[in-house]
């Protein structure tokens, strides 16, 4: 157990979770209270969030401080103000998770230059923005993780999912960078590429498709679609000090979708 606790126990950690009022954020959120993190999550509907922390606590594994911060991360320009807010509020950041994101799957054709700029902020520059600011306190204390949500499409290409993909392709790029700019000073950076799992992302494709669903399966090397609690394996580790040389990596949880 010492050494377990040594390598995954996160007391005295705040975890920052842009994205972590349900899905992949809220199990992140979830695995990462249990392991012993401060919580707080970020969105931009506060309902949603007053309604994660509630679930989250209900759980008996969130023994600790849970809390909601509401913010549009879009909004590239307040996000040096939201940072140094939530420091202020709720203590010093840790672990940061980048895991929004939007898919509308739009043809080529229907991606007008709003749409297009609007899905890179929100799939791609808050990325950037939000590591920009909390990546720096974190080396002058000598420690942080940095984990951004990847995807399939980081190297893959679907249908109808060119500003998704574009963003994703450059998560995994991003990753590299900012692992290069603050690993020496104690912050590593990975990101996650989930295969396709029951999120709002995937319903069109999972959960109103079952044809689809099967043959995206079949595609994988376990023959399964993923369930969220695949994911936790993942989140554990590159969150806590068992990663500690583990730095720009693209971990794909995919059933070997991309591996076959």
């Amino acid at each position: 157990m010492a050494l377990f606790d040594e390598l995954f126990s996160l007391r005295g950690r705040h975890a920052l979770i842009i994205g972590g009022g349900s899905g992949i954020g809220k199990l992140t959120a979830e695995t990462l209270a249990a392991a012993g993190a401060k919580i707080t999550i970020v969105g931009r509907r506060q309902a949603v969030l007053d309604s994660a922390v509630s679930e989250l606590t209900a759980t008996g594994a969130a023994t600790t401080d849970i809390a909601a911060a509401s913010c549009d991360i879009t909004e590239l320009e307040a996000i040096p103000d939201f940072i140094a807010e939530v420091t202020h509020t709720r203590g010093a950041i840790d672990i940061l998770v980048n895991g929004a994101g939007d898919n509308p799957r739009l043809p080529m054709a229907e991606v007008t230059p709003q749409k297009w700029r609007q899905l890179l902020d929100v799939n791609l520059s808050f990325a950037f923005f939000t590591a920009q600011a909390t990546a720096p306190a974190m080396a002058s204390r000598g420690w942080g993780k940095i984990i951004n949500i990847a995807s399939l499409q980081s190297n893959l290409a679907f249908k109808n999912g060119a500003p998704y993909g574009a963003g994703k392709g450059g998560i995994a790029q991003l990753t590299r960078a900012q692992a290069r700019e603050w690993s020496a000073q104690g912050v590593t950076v990975n990101a996650i590429a989930p295969g396709f799992f029951p999120t709002a992302l995937t319903q069109a494709v999972i959960a109103d498709n079952p044809d689809s669903a099967r043959q995206l399966a079949a595609r994988t090397a376990i023959g399964r679609n993923g369930e969220l609690n695949d994911l936790r394996g993942a989140v554990l580790l590159l969150a806590t000090p068992a990663s500690d040389y583990i730095t720009g990596q693209v971990l794909f949880v995919d059933g070997g979708f991309t591996a076959v």
